[in-house]
């Protein structure tokens, strides 16, 4: 969440929508997917597994919720730009290892973000419903870490979770949403989004990354 800070231009830019065209901020829900690149993690290691690796691990695919947080401004009629941040809440388990056997144990997790500054254009504007295009470039973060469990006995554990590093990549995104008047300020915006993200497949199966957002927001200023 360190990323929202990222959001506090649009803020500054509300005061000026009358003078422009429109703002909007919005919450969305939705998720992101890609496949397993199939590499395998050592379960005692939690490093790339060898030939003398005696269990082995798949690498996980990508999917899940994803929360997102958003905003634009429209400086014409049809022309804007705006920002766009959205991130796994909840960790996924990236590999489950074995280390400290019957004491205790570890587990590699992962959480994945996208951070989109956006150009934006809508060729239909009317009171019911806004079609919105955005393109624009961004970074892809997967950030890892170990939840280690520890035990003195059975009956006595304890776990924590450290930082393990992180995966960071450029992007490319578009996105396509019909953004759904439901009063006169609030909407709501299905949206269907494609990131081409190079090198994703040191962590994933592919560099292309589908997604589908539904973003829930306030709008400031006018429409036709």
């Amino acid at each position: 969440m360190k990323k929202l800070w990222f959001f506090a231009p649009l803020l500054l830019c509300i005061p000026v929508a009358h003078a422009q065209n429109a703002v909007d901020l919005n919450i969305g829900f939705g998720g992101a997917w890609d496949s397993s690149n199939k590499n395998g993690i050592d379960d005692f290691t939690l490093g790339q597994c060898t030939s003398l690796t005696v269990t082995c691990d798949k690498t996980p695919s990508l999917s899940g919720f994803m929360l997102g947080f958003g905003g634009d401004v429209m400086f014409k009629e049809h022309f804007g730009a705006g920002v766009e941040y959205s991130v796994q809440p909840s960790r996924q388990t990236y590999a489950a290892g074995t280390i400290n056997g019957a004491l205790g144990g570890a587990e590699l997790q992962s959480r994945q973000s996208f951070i989109d500054v956006n150009g934006i254009y809508e060729p239909i504007i009317n009171k019911r419903f806004i079609l919105q295009l955005q393109g624009g470039l961004g970074d892809a973060r997967t950030s890892f870490a170990v939840s280690q469990t520890s035990c003195v006995s059975s009956a006595i554990c304890t776990t924590g979770v450290q930082s393990f590093g992180n995966a960071n990549h450029f992007q490319v995104h578009l996105g396509a949403g019909l953004q759904v008047a439901i009063t006169e300020h609030i909407f709501i915006r299905p949206q269907f989004d494609y990131r081409y993200v190079p090198g994703l497949t040191d962590q994933f199966g592919s560099n292309n990354v589908p997604a589908f957002t539904v973003w829930l927001g306030y709008h400031w200023g006018s429409t036709n």
